[in-house]
């Protein structure tokens, strides 16, 4: 089959969808399918056409204000103009989705919402309610409709007359990756917070980084970039815990796995969620969680490998959780991977998906 993914962004660019997108596509490659990812690149600084993992990739300049939207309507006239089995469009929040299901026309349309009903702003969150018809549209040109977790399903069949068209395909985890994980031990002997993901108020970083004053026997690990990067800086300098935070961007897979096999805690504070994959591969590395209750992030709680707290987020209650975790081992990551599916197993799912019946 010849499939374009459409997405907002591809890699170098790292977030839940990015990853999806990515370990989808190289996969269906290695099944022997022509596979094209049909993306954006706001900063216009990557190659407009580009190979990689067998993956073809073309970008197309868009412009995306706040790293938002990524109106780019090249994508329409292009996914027109070219010849496809399957488009398969990914986030209902940007434009890339609404341009790929105009160009349906006879050909099988697959969308992966990734939805949160909100925006991440109140500007956002404001022009959500008008793009609603264009959002309507895309559900109703949808052949199938993948949601990554329950609650994605729910808010989705909730919000859209889609109930026959959804089915559930959580992501997936490279779960070899995480049989042989060996910690390093902290040269300051100090435990290890972390946060992995892309740096936006609704993730709730700054919580994370203000528990720090009254958390002396810990440091934070920072991984990932984003327009709150310069705010959160702010913050650590005005309460005098800078020299206690690492911050660490575009870095290999390998030295991210160590960041979750040496992690004592991760915290994942995100108000919007549809799936959550770092707090999967947090979990997977054995490493104990914390996340916000009320998003697709509850469905990993289980009151002991991942602790969920109530919203809305903050230092108080963060301090709270970690204190009450930190006589608590790392987990074994054995048992945990009950549950997890590898993406094989996803793409598996997915593919019967875009097979006509």
């Amino acid at each position: 089959m010849k499939i374009a993914q459409v997405c907002p962004r591809y890699f170098p660019y790292i977030g839940g969808i990015e990853t999806n997108v990515k370990e989808i596509s190289e996969r269906l490659v290695l099944e022997n399918h022509e596979v094209e990812v049909i993306t954006t690149d706001p900063i216009g600084k990557l190659k407009k056409k580009d190979i990689i993992n067998g993956v073809k990739v073309t970008r197309f300049k868009s412009f995306a204000p706040g790293e938002a939207y990524y109106f780019a309507p090249q994508i329409c006239i292009y996914l027109m103009d070219h010849s496809y089995d399957v488009i398969h469009a990914h986030s209902y929040h940007a434009l890339p989705a609404f341009f790929a299901a105009l160009s349906k026309r006879n050909k099988r349309f697959i969308f992966s919402p990734h939805y949160h009903r909100g925006g991440h702003t109140p500007l956002r969150d404001l022009l959500h309610k008008p793009y609603k018809i264009f959002g309507e549209m895309i559900f109703s040109r949808a052949d199938a409709i993948i949601c990554v977790s329950e609650y994605e399903k729910e808010l989705v069949e909730s919000d859209f007359n889609v109930k026959e068209k959804t089915i559930k395909i959580p992501n997936g985890l490279n779960l070899s990756e995480f049989g042989n994980m060996k910690r390093q031990k902290s040269e300051d002997k100090k435990k290890i917070l972390l946060y992995v993901g892309r740096l936006e108020e609704y993730k709730g970083v700054q919580y994370v980084i203000q528990s720090l004053s009254e958390l002396p026997d810990f440091r934070l690990k920072i991984v990932g970039k984003g327009p709150y990067e310069d705010k959160l800086h702010s913050i650590a300098e005005r309460i005098g815990v800078a020299e206690r935070i690492e911050w660490l961007k575009d870095i290999s897979r390998r030295d991210l796995l160590e960041c979750y096999a040496d992690a004592d805690i991760f915290l994942m504070l995100s108000l919007h969620e549809a799936y959550g994959i770092t707090v999967a591969e947090a979990l997977a590395s054995g490493t104990l969680c914390v996340v916000v209750k009320g998003s697709a992030l509850e469905e990993f709680v289980d009151g002991i490998n991942c602790i969920g707290i109530e919203k809305p987020p903050t230092k108080e209650k963060v301090i709270k959780v970690v204190q009450g975790m930190e006589k608590v081992k790392k987990q074994t990551n054995s048992g945990i991977k009950k549950g997890l599916l590898d993406w094989n197993e996803v793409v598996d799912k997915i593919g019967k998906l875009y097979v006509k019946k």
